[in-house]
């Protein structure tokens, strides 16, 4: 009990934070800025380990005439890439009015929406306190500055995708899928001949040197590291695994990115798009179940109820308002005794008969009326079973 209490006591900080430090927060210049993103380190380590693997491991089990060629077009793949995702990074996307204007090592107050409804307003940005160049520029909130035609925020480069980076965005992008790709059919291939034949991996010399077939060397020719027949399967599987779920992910976002380079629009607008839509088929769904349970509630009554309408000769409107009601509820009251008694012939039979000949002779009275077209009502007479309304010729019977 005393821990309990001791620990909500503690409800603020230690250290205590100035409303400085809250209000304001400095601008990111680029993916190289801190704190690094956790996405931005993953990439560079499959990076790292993609080509460390490639061309130390693999590529050195190829025949000699292709070797060469694998070292040749892959390195080149994988140089692009390395190039053009650094100038990714490094490239400053903000819009030419910040960068000439913000200097970054001053920090910029956070938005407060209690003051101003928009963070650009008329293509002016209250926060870096510049006029814009155009309507697409958005500020970042992460990178807290205003970027030139924004796109999105990218976490793998850790800083924000707008018109000055993003064609070495896409580049190292399409670099990477090739790469991947092309490594992906290396190690595929090295894994279905390890199986079905391995000696056609052993051309390398240092290879023909070793007593055992089941002994293989790594990082060849410069370090090799002798290991097993068995560990070697195991990397080469944990590669291709590895390559094919990043071909599945590079494969999609080049996708993805093709199809908004076709529409036209960029990711932020793919998105703002995507919610507007949420929001009116929500506003739909909400107005929907009302509407369904309306719908839903005419054919049962369609289908349980006995044609009730009004008559459509005025002239006898309130007799035969009140013999369609009487027909009415002698129709249902018949129905529910013939599903309780599932139709069993007995005594009941008599009454449903005499029911039945009341009501054809009630339909022929209304026949009548309405050939005579005569508009008086008549008075109400009850069947002496109760069944239906009679005529006064029936009553005199």
């Amino acid at each position: 009990m005393n821990c309990l209490r001791w620990r909500f006591r503690r409800t603020a900080p230690e250290t205590a934070i100035s409303h400085d430090e809250l209000a304001f927060r400095h601008p990111r210049i680029n993916g190289w800025s801190c704190p690094p993103g956790a996405s931005q380190l993953v990439g560079w380590l499959v990076y790292g380990f993609l080509a460390t693997v490639g061309f130390g491991i693999h590529i050195p089990l190829l025949p000699r005439p292709w070797h060469h060629v694998a070292y040749a077009t892959l390195g080149a793949v994988f140089v692009v890439h390395f190039f053009t995702h650094v100038a990714a990074v490094t490239v400053d996307p903000a819009d030419a009015s910040v960068r000439a204007k913000v200097d970054y090592s001053s920090p910029l107050p956070r938005f407060d929406r209690s003051k101003q409804p928009h963070v650009i307003k008329d293509q002016h940005c209250f926060l870096c306190d510049v006029q814009v160049s155009g309507p697409r520029v958005k500020h970042c909130s992460v990178c807290n500055k205003c970027v030139e035609d924004f796109d999105h925020h990218c976490k793998w480069l850790n800083t924000c995708v707008g018109g000055r980076n993003y064609w070495l965005f896409f580049s190292a992008l399409v670099s990477a899928l090739v790469g991947v790709l092309l490594l992906f059919m290396l190690i595929l291939f090295i894994f279905v001949q390890h199986i079905r034949d391995p000696q056609i991996l052993r051309t390398a010399p240092q290879l023909g040197a070793l007593p055992e077939n089941s002994t293989w060397l790594l990082f060849l020719p410069f370090a090799p590291i002798e290991t097993s027949s068995a560990a070697l399967l195991t990397i080469t599987f944990i590669v291709l695994m590895l390559s094919t779920i990043c071909l599945v992910l590079l494969t999609h976002l080049l996708c993805f990115h093709l199809y908004l380079f076709h529409k036209g629009i960029s990711t932020f607008e793919y998105v703002k798009l995507k919610k507007q839509e949420k929001s009116r088929s929500q506003d739909l769904e909400s107005k929907k179940p009302w509407g369904s349970k309306r719908l839903s509630k005419t054919p049962q009554n369609q289908e349980n109820s006995i044609d009730c309408e009004p008559s459509k000769y005025p002239s006898s409107s309130s007799f035969t308002c009140r013999l369609s009601e009487s027909l009415c509820t002698e129709m249902e009251s018949f129905k529910i005794s013939a599903e309780n008694d599932k139709f069993r012939y007995g005594t009941e039979n008599k009454t449903r008969e005499i029911s039945m000949n009341a009501i054809k002779n009630g339909k022929a009275i209304e026949e009548n009326d309405t050939q005579s077209g005569c508009g008086t009502s008549f008075p109400e007479a009850r069947d002496p079973l109760g069944s239906s309304v009679m005529s006064p010729n029936h009553s005199s019977e």
